[in-house]
């Protein structure tokens, strides 16, 4: 806040040299016109300069400012954004795909960036110019004044029409492009199932008509932006021709002087360019307010899985699992799960069987809490799941996953990746009781073996057998 109060006040210094330069202009050429002194021409074009210097150090001070602010935006948004998505619950990602995530944090993202960057230290010179100029115009003459603001009514008419017609076709292009990255993002890691299945023209007929979709909306929502233009600049043109045509006929009539008149005609052009500017940078806010609608909506998701405010750290005896009349249902109303009992002794090996959807991975969802269950308890030692915190549950629980997803990363890294204070012999150990240690070292750097995306450089059993690894 105290370095936005400073950029706005180095703004207003700036913009008070801007201001003064007509004004001294007007000045100079009444002593031209009245056929004045070369020494008081010689003293407005001092003053001339100093306010031009004047303008210049304070705008690059203020745009300094204010470009500090905006990566500092931008930074704050992003890992704020980044860091919520960390600790949303499993059922979160359920509902929302990678692909349409990774549009929130990059699409969604750099376009709200570039409002920072570009726009808003734009919009606020422009306004503080704006007041700043009328006050200085209506000092020197209210006629006049009023003859440069009739413009004004349809410049706002133009601005509010255009707003009308793209802020909804910016909402939906955000919306298409999030759509199309999700799509690419999914067929490019599914691309093994695309060529095994020879779905290659599908997945371009495909990827074609949802571009296509963007290609629509989006030519709707720029055209629509870029007739702001245009616009704005005849009505602005229109505006400076009015104030010199009446402004003459003023100094005809003798009720001002050359010089207001031509003051006059440089703050039409100084009221003007803002005014056109603030048009021309609703293309940019209108963007960011699609984009930030999105990410904001993920700022604001809240963990349904969440510790209770009394919960304690889990305190390992002997292992001893027990679920009682336990229901559990992903979507309200769906049951999985109904009055699910049975109990596993310490150090028993139990195998769930059965057949698709019936609830096997299921059982180890809730029992690593990812979800929470409908009614009914579960408690491993005695403590029920939900007294406790999750970090420390999930600290003493191994998990295997179906799918064998490995970082790019090394492959020590990935082994490291369980257990923060893991040594390097302890992920060897493991590696070795995984069966795992004898094709990691002849791996061309062994350990130390960069893995591409997902471990793709590895087989599917080579990728399960470090998971395994990684899970000891």
């Amino acid at each position: 806040r105290s370095k936005f109060i400073l950029g706005v006040i180095l703004r207003v210094l700036a913009l008070v040299g801007l201001t003064a330069l007509p004004f001294v202009t007007g000045q100079g050429m009444n002593v031209i016109s009245e056929g004045g002194e070369i020494e008081a021409l010689t003293r407005w074009a001092v003053i001339g300069a100093i306010a031009g210097i004047v303008y210049l150090v304070f705008s690059f001070l203020s745009d300094r400012t204010f470009a500090g602010l905006a990566t500092g935006g931008l930074y704050k948004l992003q890992t704020t954004l980044f860091a919520n998505i960390q600790t949303l619950s499993m059922g979160f990602f359920y509902k929302n795909p990678p692909g349409e995530l990774s549009s929130n944090v990059t699409n969604d993202s750099e376009v709200v960036s570039l409002f920072y960057t570009s726009a808003v230290s734009q919009i606020i010179r422009a306004v503080l110019q704006i007041l700043m100029i009328l006050i200085v115009m209506l000092v020197i003459n209210v006629q006049l004044t009023i003859e440069a603001l009739l413009t004004v009514p349809l410049l706002l008419a133009a601005i509010y029409v255009v707003t009308h017609i793209a802020s909804p076709a910016f909402a939906k292009l955000q919306e298409t492009l999030g759509d199309a990255s999700g799509f690419q993002e999914e067929t490019l890691t599914g691309h093994k199932v695309i060529i095994s299945k020879r779905r290659q023209d599908w997945a371009t007929a495909e990827h074609e008509a949802q571009v296509a979709e963007v290609y629509r909306v989006g030519r709707r929502a720029f055209f629509a932006a870029l007739m702001q233009f245009p616009t704005t600049q005849t009505l602005n043109l229109f505006q400076n021709v009015f104030v010199m045509l009446v402004g003459t006929f003023m100094v005809i009539g003798g009720k001002t002087d050359l010089g207001t008149v031509m003051a006059f005609s440089g703050y039409s052009a100084l009221l003007a360019s803002p005014l056109a500017q603030i048009a021309n940078l609703i293309t940019n806010a209108l963007t960011a307010s699609a984009g930030g609608e999105r990410v904001f909506k993920i700022i604001d998701e809240v963990p349904v899985v969440a510790d209770a405010p009394d919960a304690v750290d889990y305190e390992f005896k002997s292992g001893h699992i027990e679920f009682k009349n336990v229901d559990f249902s992903y979507v309200p109303g769906s049951k999985i799960l109904r009055n699910n009992t049975f109990d596993v002794q310490p150090g028993e090996s139990i195998g769930i069987c059965g057949p698709t959807g019936a609830g096997k991975s299921t059982l180890i969802n809730i029992l690593t809490r990812y979800y929470d269950i409908d009614s009914g308890t579960i408690t491993i030692d005695g403590q029920d799941l939900r007294t406790l915190t999750q970090e420390s549950l999930r600290n003493q629980v191994g998990v295997v996953l179906q799918e064998a997803f490995l970082f790019s990363d090394t492959v020590m890294n990935n082994l490291m990746y369980a257990r923060e204070d893991a040594t390097k012999e302890e992920c060897i150990d493991a590696a070795k009781q995984a069966n795992a240690h004898e094709f990691i070292v002849h791996l061309p750097q062994g350990y130390d073996t960069m893995m591409t995306e997902r471990g793709a450089n590895l087989s599917q059993g080579q990728r399960q057998m470090i998971t395994i690894a990684r899970a000891m």
